[in-house]
C-alpha cells in the first residue's frame, strides 16, 4: 500500500499574488476600455495555513451566480490535483 505524504510549502512573497491583487484592483477602479470589477468571492491563504473566505459586491447580490463560478474554480483546482492525464 501507498503511503501519502504532505509537505508543507516553505512561505515566501508571491509575487504572482502581488500582481493578480494589483491587476484586479485596477479593474475595480474602472480602466478605460475594460470591464469593471463589479465583485468578488475569494479565499485568502495566510502563512501558517490560516485562511480567510468572503464575498463582496455583486457576487453578495447574485448568489446563484456565484456558486457557478466556484464550481469552475473547483473544477480547475481538483484538474490541478489530478494531474495530467496519461496518454493510452
Amino acid at each position: 500500500m501507498g503511503s501519502n505524504i504532505v509537505r508543507l510549502v516553505p512561505c515566501e512573497r508571491s509575487i504572482d499574488t502581488i500582481r493578480t491583487l494589483g491587476g484586479l484592483l485596477l479593474d475595480a477602479e474602472g480602466r478605460p476600455g475594460e470591464p469593471k470589477l463589479i465583485g468578488i468571492a475569494y479565499v485568502a491563504m495566510y502563512e501558517g495555513r490560516e485562511y480567510i473566505v468572503d464575498i463582496a459586491g455583486e457576487t453578495k447580490r447574485s448568489p446563484t451566480f456565484t456558486r457557478g463560478m466556484l464550481l469552475l474554480l473547483d473544477d480547475e483546482l481538483a484538474s490541478i490535483v489530478r494531474g495530467p492525464v496519461p496518454p493510452k
